[in-house]
């Protein structure tokens, strides 16, 4: 570029950056350079020579409707922006919808953001083949399906945690029981799963009685409407995320079914919604703050050259009187 405008590389950089020194004529040559060659500077190229990050990027490969509708996207958002309130690093936030995620992929090679932060993972992202090429710095919230792809991660023990609810269930003398599982294309709708599944055959009881959702409201709500239709005899469900047990608790109560006495409901994630249903939802925590202040910080080690390994946070239930 700077060969094109005829000036040497450090006044086509200061031109750049906006650097009033730089005199009239030669900004204009610059600018016609950048023009012509479609020029755009990578910041990440930048933050390696000044040794200053800009800017991360939260990245939810997840349609846009679906983000402002789950409360644990907005916690997880002001998480970050709160750990890094006293920086001067900007956040900024990209989503793309499942199966057409070309957008996120051209800002993550375009070296628009000096790190990444990926949230919500699915089996068909290929955001991990785009982060190896680019070598940008990035961090996964959420265990990445395919298992060991060479970025680091931090998350929840989900398999731990659904089986902390059928043990709750189960030592409340429930014997009927059933699940809407989350996706599973996420590892962490089939880690929750998993811990499920393997309770209830410790236990010596049915684990067949499966339904399965995306995590959103109105996949709760349709999966407990078909499990009341298989067995309309069932007296408890785990539901995989707060915002599917919201819905399958109204589609209970809607029938005229009691909660607890007739069938116990408990959820994942202890959002604020839990504690405004009726009963209040017994459910297990998902300690959004804490993973959000563990990505940023393994980030910004891996922005400083350092290796970091995954971090597995330990889970508890918070039992109300749902269940």
């Amino acid at each position: 570029m700077a060969a094109r405008a005829g000036v040497s590389r450090a006044t086509a950089s200061r031109a750049v950056n906006l650097d009033p020194r730089v005199r009239a004529q030669s900004r204009i040559a610059v600018e016609a350079a950048v023009t012509e060659l479609g020029y755009r500077p990578n910041r990440a190229a930048r933050s390696l020579v000044n040794q200053e990050v800009d800017s991360i990027a939260v990245v939810v490969p997840e349609a846009e409707d679906r983000v402002f509708a789950d409360p644990f996207f907005a916690a997880m958002l002001a998480s970050i922006t709160q750990r890094l309130a006293d920086s001067p690093v900007q956040v900024l936030l990209a989503m793309g919808q499942p199966g057409g995620r070309q957008k996120i992929e051209r800002y993550l090679r375009g070296g628009y953001t000096d790190g990444a932060i990926i949230v919500s993972h699915h089996r068909d992202d290929d955001l991990s083949d785009v982060i190896h090429e680019t070598k940008l710095p990035a961090v996964y919230v959420g265990r990445p399906y395919a298992g060991d792809v060479g970025i680091p991660w931090v998350d929840v023990d989900n398999n731990s945690g659904a089986a902390l609810a059928a043990e709750h269930l189960i030592s409340q003398g429930r014997r009927r029981l059933a699940t809407i599982a989350g996706p599973q294309d996420m590892a962490a709708g089939s880690d929750r799963l998993a811990g499920w599944t393997a309770a209830l055959q410790r236990a010596g009881l049915d684990s067949g009685l499966v339904e399965f959702g995306d995590f959103s409201s109105a996949s709760g709500a349709v999966a407990m409407e078909r499990l009341l239709e298989r067995a309309p005899d069932l007296d408890a469900v785990f539901v995989a995320s707060d915002l599917m047990a919201v819905a399958a608790m109204h589609e209970v109560q809607s029938r005229g079914i009691v909660v607890p006495e007739q069938i116990a409901v408990v959820g994942f994630d202890d959002t604020h919604a839990a504690q405004l249903t009726r009963p209040p939802l017994t459910t297990v925590i998902n300690p959004v703050g804490e993973l959000a202040a563990r990505a940023v910080d393994l980030l910004l080690q891996l922005m400083q050259g350092d290796s970091v390994d995954p971090v597995v946070l330990q889970t508890a239930m918070v039992k109300r009187t749902s269940a």
